[in-house]
């Protein structure tokens, strides 16, 4: 007795045309998804860039404007 194991390929063609696409739309999503995490790394240029506003607001008063842009 033996058994073949099927290619992706093979195991895709034997489902439903609708089923096919949904197949093709996660593999879409699963490339996309790792292209994202290899797209370099964080910059932080902006670093510094708000320090003539140091002294005008507290952190609480940042936090609580942070909140209020989120909606949260």
């Amino acid at each position: 007795m033996s058994t073949q194991v099927k290619t992706l390929e093979e195991l895709v063609k034997e489902l439903p045309p609708a089923s096919q696409a949904e197949v093709r739309d996660f593999v879409e999503f699963l490339l996309e998804k790792r292209k994202r995490k290899t797209m370099g790394k964080l910059r932080q240029d902006w670093a510094g860039a708000l320090i003539d506003y140091r002294d005008r607001y507290t952190s609480l008063e940042l936090q609580q404007k942070a909140l209020d842009w989120r909606g949260d």
